[in-house]
């Protein structure tokens, strides 16, 4: 048996990094198909392996996860998202996903439902028939507008939410793999660590904005837009926060006057949710509706469902939990095209995975892109089709042959409000207009996220 996983070779100074670069999906699906479970990368100051198979990626997220953390990587990350729950470890994650918790109960979430139907109905109500809009854009718009209400308490305006978007463009460029970045120093005054930083500045005066617009409300029950009735269980018998608001920065701003917060604890959190809250939700739904507009027949029956979710009155959670092809047309999407590409971790101390010995201190990446495109879980894989989600042919799977939220204690804590938020915005487009998209190949850039290389224009067609 082998010491070293094989892996491609590399250039003496960048290893894989140009390889990585110029195409990271096509790279990374090759080094799957040729090298098998576990894959050795040189992509930068430290060693990297990629795991392929899912019982090797179950063990790391799930039941070997406490022998694992977040990889810091370089300080960009650090000072983008901070102690945030994305990338906090520790005693830190876990004061910070309790803290959490009652934002995202099953509860609360279900009661968010008209919430977000509202932001949808008056999101579309400027569209007309024959217009062409950049449908990632505008969904990103809706997200953005639906994070911060549910979450914040407050509305965003459309100046505030135009900044939002403005800002993304550098932020994103800076986690875009580029090789001659690590010979770089983060506090070197090129134009894009300068763009980077005046960035994050511009996105912290938007959330330093809603939190003074918020203080002095943490304690009001009005604010919080799923209303007394939705905010489920959220403490033992005498908790002193029982019946007050639970929106996120509600509760983080309470947590901050017993002295359980700092203002920079507080903004790292709404910075993470703003960000990681609207745009896994608005990629997720821009590469349905790409897909649904060059499959007219599953088009038709998530119309059908769309039509039928809305024809009893406004939106609710009940009523889009019956659109079940909608939801399998979802997964389809989120399995072909995942918001989030890959995931890393890194070992704390030497463990062996695939047969082979992983150093502590290296970086593991496991790929929702790689394993949910490969012929080892899926037949044909290339094909969108939604009844692979039928529960028959689901369970003829590996659990982690299809993990778009992650899994184990580090889950994605939205899963549920992003899945909610999806189904109302797909009933709510669907059972009006038919989206055609109109423009080239679709081409795809690897940031934290995986976005398109390109502007999506969708033809608005009334019904």
């Amino acid at each position: 048996m082998s010491v070293t996983p094989p892996g491609p070779l590399g250039d003496p100074l960048f290893g894989n990094g140009r390889q990585f670069a110029d195409d990271p999906f096509g790279f990374l699906r090759a080094c799957a198909d040729s090298y098998g479970d576990v894959v050795r990368l040189n992509l930068g100051p430290r060693e990297t392996y990629m795991l392929t198979n899912p019982a090797d990626v179950e063990r790391v997220l799930v039941a070997d996860a406490e022998r694992y953390r977040k990889p810091q990587f370089d300080d960009a990350m650090d000072t983008l998202l901070g102690d945030g729950l994305l990338m906090s470890e520790g005693e830190t994650w876990q004061r910070q996903r309790k803290l959490a918790n009652p934002a995202f109960h099953n509860r609360r979430i279900g009661a968010l439902a008209g919430v977000m139907a509202d932001h949808a109905e008056s999101h579309v109500a400027d569209w007309a028939d024959g217009d062409v809009v950049d449908l990632q854009l505008e969904l990103a718009r809706l997200t953005v507008k639906i994070i911060v209400t549910a979450m914040f308490g407050a509305d965003v305006t459309d100046e505030e939410v135009k900044t939002v978007q403005e800002n993304l463009e550098p932020l994103g460029a800076r986690f875009e793999p580029d090789p001659r970045r690590y010979l770089i120093p983060d506090w070197m005054p090129t134009r894009e660590n300068r763009e980077f930083d005046a960035a994050i500045d511009t996105l912290e005066s938007v959330i330093d904005d809603i939190v003074a617009r918020r203080r002095g409300t943490e304690r009001d029950p009005s604010v919080d837009p799923a209303g007394p009735d939705g905010t489920g269980v959220r403490g033992p018998p005498g908790d002193p926060d029982a019946d007050l608001p639970m929106d996120l920065l509600s509760v983080l701003l309470r947590a901050r006057d017993r002295g359980e917060q700092t203002d920079e604890n507080l903004r790292d959190e709404l910075v993470t949710m703003l960000l990681a809250g609207h745009d896994t939700t608005a990629l997720a739904l821009t590469y349905t509706f790409y897909l649904l507009s060059d499959h007219p027949e599953a088009r038709e029956r998530v119309e059908g469902e769309a039509k039928e979710a809305v024809s009893t009155g406004p939106l609710t959670a009940d009523a889009v939990r019956e659109m079940e092809y909608t939801e399998r047309v979802l997964n389809e999407s989120m399995r072909l095209y995942p918001p989030v590409y890959t995931l890393f971790r890194e070992p704390k101390l030497d463990v062996k995975l695939g047969g082979y010995r992983i150093p502590e201190g290296s970086a593991l990446m496991v790929s929702q892109w790689v394993i949910h495109r490969s012929e080892r879980w899926y037949n044909d894989p290339e094909k969108f089709d939604p009844d692979r989600w039928t529960a028959e042919r689901r369970s003829q799977r590996p659990r982690f042959a299809y993990f778009p939220f992650g899994g184990g204690p580090r889950h994605c804590i939205g899963k549920a409000f992003s899945l909610l938020e999806a189904k109302i915005i797909l009933a709510t487009v669907c059972s009006r207009f038919d989206l055609d998209y109109e423009g080239p190949d679709l081409s795809l850039r690897g940031s934290l996220t995986m976005h398109p290389n390109h502007p999506v224009p969708m033809r608005i067609r009334e019904r």
